[in-house]
């Protein structure tokens, strides 16, 4: 060793910047750095807050229709009466002539017909009342000649006064209310007369007419779209694994099947409303399937459905690790063998994961189910399958679409709460294919 003199650096030749120290172009990295993670928590806010008012939105419009007003009408089933309304042409209206006659003495037994018409009194019953009436009388005839206590809707006008929906101001230059009616609701609720309460019907009832909003349900349209997701289940699911198998597992490499993987990836992202006028096309006019039903629904949507299903499905057999297969072939397994009593039972977490997330696709697609005639008025339920799945039906959200375009107010509301029906089955859906990719998912 030799003890040498370490001779200072030459000038410029120095260090000019430090590990712990931050300089200008580090500074400016840094900012750039904080300024887009600033970005980016913009951007998330502004999306939370569209969610947050959207929802809000809909539940302050909608969650008034899972609730309903009711009257309490004591009504004596005279069999003379009824007879003559059984015999009658115009059944409904004598029903109804029963039904306004117990309700007006009613009201003038208790006092509280000063100040109004009676038959304006007898208005604020709905014109459900009649049919309701009319179908109790039919399904226990032995009530006949007894009296009855019976529950009736009132009509949309005085359902919104009770939720805030119609004032006296209002009913001053509305047709179809006037302020002395809803005096008359305010006595009757008094007298514990009319309630509001769950509206279950809202679940379970058809369709109504424009003339009785306050009857609407969703009864047809759940069931509608029950029978098209089974359609489409029944249908996407089996297609769509065998053909993902067969492209993934067995299809050769060329040109051919590169063609048909471009063309999937194509059919994924393609508007909706083309698999409509495609149904429309060769269910309808071509093969003869009646509008309006289930099953033509069912194969419009399986049409949609399947290249989702499709890529999903192939994602989850790549995701298997390769060693799997070779594995099973060193043992002596067959290329079929290995497939299915190896790769498929692995890749089924991320196959149902994706069958789930495309019929939550299709559950809510409007646009395809319009042109295949399902915006039609259905009053009626359909049969059980299979005899039910070419009876007329609807769907959630084409009855969304229906109950828009009309202007009474009480159907507006009705939309929001089919929407929120419409989002809480895709919410379920969802968590539950959430649920099965955390429970079953490996990670190789």
């Amino acid at each position: 060793m030799s003890d040498i003199a370490a001779s200072p650096p030459a000038a410029g030749e120095g260090r000019k910047t430090s590990l712990l120290r931050e300089t200008d172009r580090v500074r400016k990295r840094n900012a750039a750095e904080r300024r887009f993670e600033l970005y980016g928590m913009a951007a998330v806010g502004i999306g939370l807050l569209a969610l947050a008012f959207l929802l809000l939105s809909i539940l302050g419009n909608g969650l008034s229709s899972f609730r309903q007003t009711f009257v309490d009408v004591p009504v004596a089933l005279d069999p003379v009466a009824i007879e003559e309304a059984e015999a009658s042409v115009v059944k409904t209206s004598r029903y109804r002539d029963i039904i306004e006659g117990a309700f007006v003495s009613a009201l003038e037994a208790r006092g509280l017909l000063e100040g109004i018409d009676p038959e304006e009194a007898a208005g604020i019953i709905s014109e459900e009342a009649p049919a309701q009436f009319r179908d109790y009388v039919r399904a226990n005839p032995e009530a006949v000649g007894r009296p009855g206590e019976f529950t009736f809707l009132v009509n949309g006008r005085i359902d919104g006064f009770f939720k805030g929906r119609v004032t006296f101001e209002s009913a001053e230059l509305d047709g179809n209310v006037t302020p002395a009616q809803l005096r008359l609701a305010e006595r009757l609720a008094g007298a514990g007369l009319i309630d509001t309460r769950f509206n279950w019907a809202f679940f379970t009832a058809p369709d109504a007419s424009g003339q009785r909003p306050e009857a609407a349900g969703l009864g047809v349209a759940i069931l509608g779209s029950a029978y098209m997701m089974l359609v489409v289940l029944f249908l996407a699911l089996p297609i769509g694994v065998a053909a993902s198998i067969y492209l993934e597992e067995f299809a050769p490499r060329n040109r051919f099947t590169d063609i048909i993987e471009v063309n999937i990836s194509n059919l994924a992202a393609v508007p909706s409303i083309v698999f409509g006028i495609l149904g429309l096309a060769i269910f309808i006019n071509f093969a003869g399937l009646p509008q309006s039903a289930p099953i033509v629904g069912g194969l419009v949507l399986t049409l949609m459905t399947l290249p989702t299903i499709i890529i999903a499905t192939r994602s989850a057999l790549k995701a298997v690790p390769p060693s799997i297969r070779d594995a099973a072939l060193g043992v002596g397994a067959s290329k079929l063998q290995s497939v299915f009593h190896h790769v498929l039972p692995l890749a089924a977490p991320g196959i149902l994961t994706g069958t789930i997330l495309g019929l939550a696709q299709a559950l809510g697609e409007t646009a395809p189910l319009l042109l295949i005639g399902m915006v039609a008025f259905v009053g009626e339920y359909p049969d059980a399958p299979p005899e039910g799945l070419f009876d007329p039906a609807t769907a959630l959200p084409v009855q969304v679409y229906n109950w828009t375009q009309k202007a009474d107010p009480a159907f507006v509301e009705r939309a929001s709460g089919a929407i929120i029906v419409l989002l809480a089955f895709l919410v379920v859906m969802n968590a539950i294919a959430i649920l099965l990719r955390r429970r079953f998912e490996r990670r190789w």
